[in-house]
């Protein structure tokens, strides 16, 4: 049904196959609008038989999710469709408890000063440092006329500071599916959310992808709309996209838009205590089970200056910027920008899914000041109550927790009114010597209002996990306007070890609105068993530099290439970083967090090593945008097909084969050693010593041993490819390599097969040795049989076409030399294949009747499910039962038509040829042979010459995997495959590649049109107001950026406008509106 609705969709785009229509794709982003929904939907009805409603393509938005629906129709199924919940078993309700504590796995932020995850928040605070400073210069702010130290100058700031996310612009909008014109649309506080919910999901080892489809909610703090708002006029281009670019609701329902996120998706606005209260909301949505997960947090960009007017007025702002919690000298807030989101679940399904607790949420609570002294004032009794709900909705008392992440703006009434609620509340009831710790991240970043409430959260995970409370800067003293002596509360003056004990670690966290509403919560240390089996850790696992299992692989991708290349750089610097710090890199660690927890995207590398310097060197060259060693690099070619494996005759063997791969390799051993008992009924030595060619092993000049050891060596090898999930779409065999193929395709028994090739590999040594040989020559079939007619080549036949240039020839031994040499002198390249018979001639005749004898009891599988094979003998798709002891004879004695067998494959549709063999030696002929046929193919071989190791199997396998073939790299990880939790290794996240997108504003001052003024077209005159007595007052400003021509005249290096051009410029003015108004 999916390829039904595939060819559809292609046939209505017109440009495109149906290979190239990814099934996971939106409707939207396929292109397939209005009519050609409609038209789509039509046409699955008359194909499908079944109706199906016009709203089909927007309830089932993917082909996939329309493929299932409208097979449901099909059969009569009328369940839901939609995918699976990934996570939500049938054992959830069990593991479900509404005293269930919420865990912590993911996190995500950007805060003032560059900082761009928890760790570089975690080194601003470890490090003391401040992360203030000027207002933005790229925001179109009037930053010329905005400030005045005067604070009741109206329309002006008296502070020119705050914490800016000077690069709030930036944006990754191919990643997020969205064209430059809606990204410029789309309010930074949206693209933010984006990406930092995208990177909370892989800091906690999941794929984002796998959360596709599943009931995880979204909760969101809010309070900014600005973007669009300040814009008097929007443009025209942006219309269809602006309003809902800029809607506070839109904002969690984008995120779940774009992640495919299916739980509730809530944005809320309650002011600075935003951000906590989603989390509350969030836990308590988690507790009651309305979603599996749920991504929690809040945002603040500062589009227009507008707060920092209206705070100025109020005088509630620090001049510099800066935030003195609970400080003597505390002056006011410092406001900043940020944004921190977290990712939620249950603990028990924490646990049961293997995902890593960085923390515990045991409870939290919300609550209004109600009437209390003024709308926006705090009030103490209301906070008293939230901090003691929390603590009984957690069940602890005050003397359980070690500290509080205070709200702690630095302001001179909330700062002592939280103090003494904090006071009177924690502060009693401790035991000597173990007061409350208090501190205020905004005292580093500011206070960033919707997103200030999760970061002191991020703060306090962090500070649970590095075992220490960083201390709250500016504090030269106390606040004098706070009782300290009324309880054991003491600030966070320095830094205080806060070690993992036999007492549980706890910290408050407050959050508290200007709205009145108010926010506490309780975080708690994760349980010891997910600390010591899940804590974060970095690259370095403890493992000694240079200790490695094998070949690793490292996967990377990028949805460009210069992502790639971006992605592994910092991988790269990440890796370096550990092991500068001495702690050595957990190689395999790394790639199962590089398998298990990232998505794969169209550009993409495999870095392979033996060693860590290997895998540096390599990570090294992707960055370069290059392959070094053993990686491989490359981008998934659209509509890539299926796969077929390709069995190929004598010639790819080699003394020593498979040797390494013995040792290295479980899967293939236990091929080999499966194919070993079964032969050992027909043949008298053992194939593993045939392979470390032991001492009086038979030597593989022998074809009643090459043969048996070719197909054992084939077989095991298609069982190491499907180990790593690379199943075949269909199988084709050359000549001999027929058997291995029958045999993988499940038409033959392990024992007839064997028996097969090894019964009648000995009637051909027996009856045929030493009376051939085969040449492989590079001309065209038309021209060797034109050679052979010619008697130019007398005495021998086409004995295989394998592509459009390439044949095989043969006949007696002195006719095979003779055509050899002739080649060599006209230079034509010919090459002699090691066997002393000439198979797929008349020769074989001499045999006919005693293979037929010996094959007679065949019986060949004619049911049950088996993988399509195309015969190389007849050219067309073999039925089961039909490859019985008369077909092995054919399959000996027809000329092999693989390169027929090739172009018939291709042209349905399959475009993955693997090689299955010791060495390839069809690669060639199978690339040849597709590209004369107009199409394209991914081939690769399996082992090489002397290259018989698992790091060259993996080369082979991420071919596959970089041209985009699904791999499972499991075995060679020895990680679970489709795990929930990934690895424990905590890596980079995702290397967006942001370009600017910012809609900027008019640059005048004011625009009169909004102020409802009626505007005048006059370079100094903005508007025109009339008076109550009569006439009219023409107003305006002027400024540089407004007024450039005001730096044509310059005292002491100052623009001044001198009294004869103000003059001239004033008259000028005078007669424009008389002009413009008919005055007199």
């Amino acid at each position: 049904m999916l390829a039904l609705v595939r060819e559809e969709i292609a046939q209505i785009l017109g440009s495109r196959s149906p290979e190239d229509i990814a099934e996971q794709a939106s409707f939207r982003s396929l292109g397939v609008y209005r009519e050609k929904r409609q038209q789509l939907i039509s046409n699955l009805i008359e194909r499908s038989g079944v109706r199906l409603p016009s709203t089909a393509l927007f309830d089932y938005p993917n082909p996939a999710a329309l493929a299932r629906y409208v097979r449901s129709r099909i059969v009569g199924d009328v369940a839901d469709v939609a995918p699976a919940s990934v996570g939500a078993t049938e054992d959830d309700d069990d593991r479900r408890d509404a005293d269930d504590p919420i865990a912590v796995v993911g996190l995500a932020c950007r805060y003032p000063g560059g900082v761009s995850s928890p760790d570089e928040l975690w080194d601003v605070v470890a490090t003391g440092r401040n992360t203030i400073s000027d207002f933005p210069t790229d925001r179109g702010w009037d930053l010329e006329n905005l400030f005045d130290p005067d604070p009741a100058h109206a329309g002006t700031s008296y502070s020119r500071k705050g914490g800016f996310l000077h690069d709030a612009a930036d944006f990754d909008a191919e990643f997020f599916g969205m064209s430059p014109r809606e990204a410029l649309a789309v309010d930074p506080q949206q693209r933010l959310l984006l990406e930092t919910s995208w990177e909370a999901i892989e800091t906690a080892g999941i794929n984002p992808l796998e959360l596709r489809g599943t009931p995880t909610g979204v909760y969101l703090g809010v309070i900014y709309n600005d973007y669009a708002s300040r814009l008097s006029t929007f443009p025209g281009e942006l219309e269809g996209y602006l309003l809902n670019g800029s809607r506070q609701s839109v904002a969690s329902g984008r995120v779940a838009y774009v992640l495919g996120l299916e739980g509730p998706a809530v944005s809320m606005d309650t002011a600075c205590s935003s951000s906590l209260v989603a989390l509350h909301q969030a836990s308590a949505a988690l507790r009651r089970g309305e979603c599996s997960m749920a991504l929690a947090g809040g945002v603040a960009v500062m589009s227009a200056p507008g707060l920092f007017l209206e705070f100025s007025r109020q005088r509630g702002m620090a001049v510099d910027g800066v935030c003195k919690a609970f400080a003597d000298a505390a002056d006011g807030a410092g406001f900043s920008e940020g944004v921190g989101v977290l990712l939620l679940e249950r603990l028990s399904d924490a646990r049961a899914r293997g995902h890593r607790v960085l923390a515990v949420v045991r409870g939290s609570a919300v609550n209004q000041d109600g009437a209390s002294n003024g709308l926006t004032a705090p009030n103490g009794p209301s906070q008293e109550r939230v901090i003691r709900q929390a603590l009984a909705n957690a069940r602890l008392t005050t003397a359980d927790v070690d500290a509080v992440e205070g709200h702690g703006t630095g302001t001179t009434l909330g700062d002592p009114i939280e103090a003494q609620a904090l006071l009177a509340t924690y502060g009693q009831g401790r035991e000597e010597g173990r007061p409350l710790w208090l501190g205020s991240l905004k005292s580093n970043i500011g206070h960033s209002q919707s997103a200030a409430g999760v970061g002191g959260v991020i703060k306090m995970v962090m500070a649970l996990n590095r075992e220490v409370l960083p201390r709250t800067l500016y504090v030269d003293r106390p606040s004098s306007h706070v009782d300290w002596d009324a309880g054991a509360v003491e600030l966070l003056t320095e830094a205080v070890a806060w070690p993992r004990g036999e007492r549980v670690r706890r910290a408050g966290v407050s959050s508290f609105g200007v709205s009145g509403t108010n926010a506490h919560l309780i975080l708690e240390e994760a349980p010891t068993e997910e600390a010591s089996n899940g804590e974060m850790v970095s690259a370095g696992g403890g493992v000694a530099p240079g200790v490695m299992p094998g070949v690793v692989p490292w996967v990377v991708s990028g949805r460009s290439a210069g992502a790639l290349a971006a992605q592994a750089g910092r991988l790269l610097e990440y890796v370096r970083a550990a092991q500068a710090g001495g702690g050595g890199v957990d190689a395999v660690g790394v790639g199962c967090a590089l398998v298990g927890s990232r998505a794969v995207f169209e550009h993409r590398a495999v870095v392979l090593g033996s060693d860590v310097e290997q895998l540096e060197a390599g990570l090294a060259g992707v960055a370069r945008g290059e392959a070094v060693g053993g990686g491989v690099v490359g981008r998934v070619r659209s509509g890539v097909g299926r796969p077929v494996f390709v069995f190929p005759g004598q010639g790819a063997q080699w003394v020593g084969m498979g040797a390494r791969l013995l040792d290295e390799s479980v899967v293939f051993a236990e091929g080999i050693a499966e194919c070993e008992r079964v032969l050992s009924g027909w043949v008298d030595w053992s194939v593993r010593a045939v392979l470390r060619q032991e001492a009086g092993a038979p030597s593989l000049d022998r074809v009643d041993v090459v043969q048996p050891v070719s197909f054992a060596v084939m077989v095991a090898l298609a069982k190491v490819w499907r180990s790593f999930g690379v199943e075949p779409a269909a199988v084709v065999g050359h000549s001999q390599g027929e058997v291995a193929a029958a045999y993988v395709a499940g038409l033959l028994s392990l024992e007839d097969a064997c028996k097969v090739v090894a019964l009648r590999s000995r009637l051909i040594g027996e009856r045929l040795a030493g009376l051939g040989g085969m040449l492989s020559v590079a001309v065209s079939e038309q021209e060797a049989l034109g050679r052979i007619g010619a008697g130019v080549w007398g005495g021998v036949e086409v004995a295989a076409v394998n592509g459009p240039g390439s044949v095989v020839v043969a006949g007696p031994a002195e006719a095979v030399e003779r055509v050899r040499a002739v080649c060599e002198a006209e230079g034509v390249r010919a090459r002699l294949i090691p066997v002393d018979y000439a198979s797929h001639t008349t020769q074989v005749e001499q045999i006919r009747t005693e293979l037929a004898e010996v094959l007679g009891g065949l019986s060949p599988r004619g049911g049950g499910e088996w993988v399509p094979l195309l015969s190389t003998v007849t050219g067309q798709w073999v039925s089961p039962g039909e490859m019985d002891g008369g077909y092995w004879f054919r399959n000996l004695r027809q000329p092999v038509r693989f390169a027929e067998a090739v172009d018939a494959l291709a042209a349905e549709g399959y475009g993955v040829f693997v090689e299955v063999s010791a060495h390839p030696v069809l690669t060639v002929g199978v690339e040849e042979a597709v590209e004369a046929a107009g199409g394209q193919a991914v081939v690769t071989g399996t082992l090489r010459r002397d290259q018989d190791t698992v790091g060259q199997v993996l080369t082979s396998v991420a071919q596959l995997h970089v041209n985009g073939v699904a791999v499972d790299w499991a075995p060679v990880l020895g990680a679970v495959a489709g795990s929930d939790g990934g690895a424990l290794v905590s890596l980079p996240t995702y290397a967006f590649q942001r370009e600017r997108y910012w809609l900027d504003a008019p640059t005048v001052a004011v625009d009169a049109t909004g102020l409802g003024l009626e505007t005048l077209e006059h370079s100094l005159l903005g508007a025109a107001v009339p008076l109550a007595e009569g006439g009219q007052l023409f107003t305006g400003r002027i400024s540089l950026e407004t007024h450039p021509w005001l730096a044509d005249h310059q005292v002491l290096g100052e623009p001044c406008w001198c009294r004869g051009v103000r003059a001239d410029r004033v008259g000028d003015a005078r007669r424009d509106a008389r002009g413009l108004w008919g005055l007199r």
